[in-house]
Formats: C-alpha cells, structure tokens, sequence
C-alpha cells in the first residue's frame, strides 16, 4: 500500500526493518542493537542519573527504575513524571528510552521515574501493570526524597508504554491510588479487538502494522483470544473514562494504532476529562527517530510544552 508519508521522512523508510517480533529473542537482541546506535542526548544543564530498585506487587520481585533529577530543584520539589518504555509489551527496557527520558527532565524540568516493568510472554498482564502501579505508589510515597512535588505527578509512556499509562490512571483512579495531574499518552497501544479503520487497514507500515499487533496481543493477553479481557489491560474497553487526570494524547497518521488513540481521545473529552490532542500528518509509528525532520521536531515540542503546561512546569 503507498502511504503519504511527510516528503523528509519517506526517505528513510525504504531502510527501516521490523524488529522480527514472530522470533522474540531475536526481536529483544535487535533492540538492544538499536539502542546501542541511537543518538545520544547531551542535557543542556546537568541531570543526575540512578538506578534503583523499589518494591514490586505482593509476592513479585522488586522493580528496577530509572531516576532522572534535573539539577536546581527547589522546595516543594519540581514536577514528576512515571515514565513507561514501548516495545509492545514483550521487548524494550529502560535502555531503550533512555535518550527520551533524559530529553524530558532536561527539556521540561521534571523529575523522570522510568519503569523496567516485566515482559510478556513470560509475564503476562498484569504483570507489566501491576510494576508500573507500584512505582507510581513508591514515587509518590517517595516524593519528598526525590524532589518531587506530589500536587504535580504524573503518569506517561509511549506506545505499549502510552496503553500502561493509561491503565495505569485507571487503576490509580478505582485503588484510591496517588492523585495524579496528567496522563501523558504517545501513539499509545489501547484496544486488543484490532477492529478500528487504521489497523484494518495499515498492514504494512514501518515500525508497526496490524501483523505486528496481533503478536503483541497474543503474548500480552497470554493468548486467551480476546475473551473477557480487563480494561486494566486494554484501556479502549473502559466504559467509563470520567475522574482520569487531565490528558495529553498524541497520535501518528500512518500508524495502525491511530484511530484507538483519536477514540480514546475523543472519549475522554466526551467524560468531562480536559484532553489535547495532536494528529501528526505524513507520520508512522516511531517516526519521531528521525530526529531532524521539521515534524519531528516540532512534535517534540509540542510534546515538551504540553507537558509543561499539564504539569505546571516552571
């Protein structure tokens, strides 16, 4: 099929390989690979960077975080954001976002907790779930020790990472859980049912397309063909999406998951939840690699903004 995609990135899509998700080691080496090319960002003022482990759901092991201090913070602490990687839930660590992750402390101000949830196969929901709800619970019990202003917390991710996210706010909203100020969600992975228009039809697309998809699913949901699935672990089957924390979606115009992400959009708004929503024409899923292309940039600013705004950032 021939996509329209923005004239500075078409050129680089002949040259893009999906990861070979049918063969998941294989799939989890080349993201490694991958991460050992991707660019480096050097912070335009010093962020201090630590790992940690912090305590995991009952009778699970503890889970590794990755905590990112901008320098200068003062008292009741700067904005924190609990920040979730993509890779469809079966590949991907805090490696992979590593670069995304220190770009958001340092362009925005806020204090990143990034999550090295569990993957599926071998954890199936809800383990990735239930270890980014309790680093959520750990930061904001936390939130003092790490210069976080708990009025000011939030929840984001991007891709699978955009779809814990979500579930994430859901299930802090229905535990009683920490108070949070935003959900950030980017191209995010919602709705295992893979029935909206754009994964109907984006079968081929770069970086993720509905094949994809169904693999992703499959191991997530542990393969229970899709038979009484929690929303916990597919956000677009929430019937009711009103008290969730103000919302900032984004989603791609070639991207199989576009039309979940408009809906979910569109839902929230329809439940009285401010949301903003940015639709990036000529894009696909993970195009945003392409770093020096004018769409990219001006997502990337769109996105830092946003989340100053949601997360009253100084």
């Amino acid at each position: 099929m021939a996509y329209a995609f923005d004239p500075e990135l078409a050129p680089w899509v002949p040259g893009i390989t999906d990861l070979p998700f049918a063969d998941l080691p294989a799939a989890r080496q080349a993201v490694k690979e991958l991460t050992a090319h991707l660019p480096r960002y050097q912070p335009e003022t010093p962020v201090e960077v630590r790992d940690r482990h912090v305590p995991g759901p009952q009778g699970a092991p503890r889970v590794p975080v990755r905590i990112y201090t901008p320098a200068g913070g003062t008292a009741p602490g700067r904005p924190g954001l609990v920040y979730l990687h993509g890779g469809g839930f079966v590949v991907g660590d805090i490696e992979f976002c590593h670069a995304d992750a220190l770009r958001i402390a340092d362009q925005v101000g806020v204090v990143v907790v990034s999550v090295d949830y569990r993957l599926a196969p071998e954890h199936p929901f809800p383990a990735a779930l239930e270890d980014s709800y309790a680093a959520l619970v750990w930061t904001a019990a936390h939130a003092a020790e790490l210069g976080i202003d708990p009025a000011r917390l939030a929840v984001g991710g991007e891709s699978a990472g955009g779809g814990l996210a979500a579930a994430v706010a859901l299930l802090s909203r229905d535990r009683g859980g920490p108070a949070l100020c935003l959900q950030y969600l980017a191209v995010p992975e919602l709705d295992d049912r893979l029935e909206t228009p754009s994964m109907r039809a984006f079968t081929d697309t770069p970086v993720w397309n509905r094949p994809i998809a169904e693999i992703s699913w499959t191991h997530y949901l542990a393969g229970d063909g899709r038979r009484d699935v929690s929303p916990y672990a597919a956000p677009a089957r929430a019937a009711d999406l009103s008290g969730l924390p103000p919302s900032l979606v984004t989603v791609a115009e070639f991207d199989p998951l576009r039309d979940e992400g408009l809906a979910y959009a569109q839902r929230l708004v329809q439940a009285g939840v401010p949301t903003e929503l940015h639709l990036y024409r000529g894009t696909f899923h993970g195009s945003g690699m392409v770093a020096q292309a004018a769409i990219s940039r001006r997502m990337a600013a769109d996105i830092h903004e946003g989340l100053r705004r949601g997360l009253r950032a100084d």
